[in-house]
């Protein structure tokens, strides 16, 4: 927290993957950096949802766990020793005289320049709103996983058709008793090769049905009712577990205040990740800009674009294309190691 001027140079606010490796790169570039996040740990979305889940489309990595991802962000930018502030929620963001006042739920931060790397914004899973369902939570009904081992030898079932309602069917296969998938559509909305992995495996497709009812008896969950959707077949499934995969709903919050160019609740940027504000930029899920593709892999090349771009605003006879990161790691390898 800080009340007092003592200004960085750079600000990232989101401390998700894309954030990280935008705090790493600002390190071999020798800004003076600080990270702001509303949640309780580094990594995001990946820690608090995803930490046991298998991420296939970053570079260099047939397979990563997000929690391994985000340990290895961590030791990349564990050199530099960023000002870390977790559990501030940004509320404010004010132009004054050449810095931007950051407000938080804790304090007052400033900074030359501010990198917006909030992904998606706040985020809340998208509930099964069928009677029981609340008073199941945590127990019996989840809407992530932050331990595959609590499933082992588990009849478990998954509702949802995306990827990761996906991925976490295969991964719970080879831990859990029984897995069963369900989804409201006769194709599931994932990857092709996931998809095919999926019908290959032993998991338990239910297509097209929906939940619909939870099965009690005195006071012990036994499992659900499934109804084929467009039709009257019924089927009970007997199950330990049940975890709903319907996506999250999120909200930018007080960003939509702050006097940025907002479109579908994304922030409009220039090719050079600037923002309508001079001295913002953002990255990741959180920007638009034409074409733009939402994956990791992107958010990791826009988030140098950022940093040499803010670098420049900061001091116009900066480098914008910095030297190899050969060249600029000379001398810190040792430490790295």
């Amino acid at each position: 927290m800080s009340d007092s001027k003592n200004i960085y140079d750079l600000t990232i606010v989101g401390a998700g993957p894309v954030g990280l490796f935008a705090a790493f790169y600002a390190g071999i570039r020798k800004a003076k950096t600080k990270i702001i996040d509303s949640l309780p740990q580094l990594g995001g979305q990946l820690s608090t949802l995803y930490p046991e889940k298998y991420i296939y489309d970053v570079p260099g990595f047939p397979a990563i766990k997000a929690s391994e991802l985000i340990e290895n962000l961590e030791k990349q930018i564990a050199p530099f020793a960023h000002e870390t502030c977790l559990e501030e929620e940004v509320r404010n963001l004010v132009q004054e005289d050449g810095y931007l006042r950051i407000e938080t739920s804790k304090g007052v931060h400033y900074s030359k320049a501010v990198i917006l790397a909030i992904g998606n914004g706040s985020f809340q899973p998208r509930r099964l709103t069928i009677d029981g369902a609340a008073e199941l939570e945590g127990n019996h009904v989840h809407y992530y996983v932050t331990d595959m081992n609590k499933f082992s030898g588990k009849k478990v079932a998954i509702a949802g058709g995306g990827d990761s309602a996906i991925d976490w069917a295969l991964m719970l296969e080879p831990i859990a008793e029984k897995v069963s998938i369900i989804h409201r559509r006769p194709e599931f909305r994932g990857h092709e090769h996931s998809v095919d992995n999926l019908k290959n495996s032993e998991v338990l497709i239910y297509t097209p049905y929906v939940i619909d009812q939870l099965l009690v008896e005195d006071d012990s969950f036994k499992g659900i009712q499934l109804k084929e959707t467009k039709a009257d077949n019924f089927e009970k499934l007997d199950l330990d577990s049940l975890i709903i995969n319907y996506g999250f709903t999120s909200s930018l919050g007080h960003l939509k205040d702050w006097g940025l160019n907002v479109s579908r609740n994304a922030i409009e940027v220039n090719s050079d990740m600037s923002t309508n504000i001079p001295g913002v930029y953002a990255v990741g899920d959180i920007c638009n800009y034409d074409g733009k593709v939402k994956l990791i892999a992107t958010g990791f090349g826009e988030a140098p674009t950022a940093v040499n771009n803010a670098l420049h605003f900061i001091k116009p006879d900066a480098r914008t294309q910095p030297m190899h990161s050969t060249s600029l790691f000379e001398g810190k390898e040792a430490k790295m190691l």
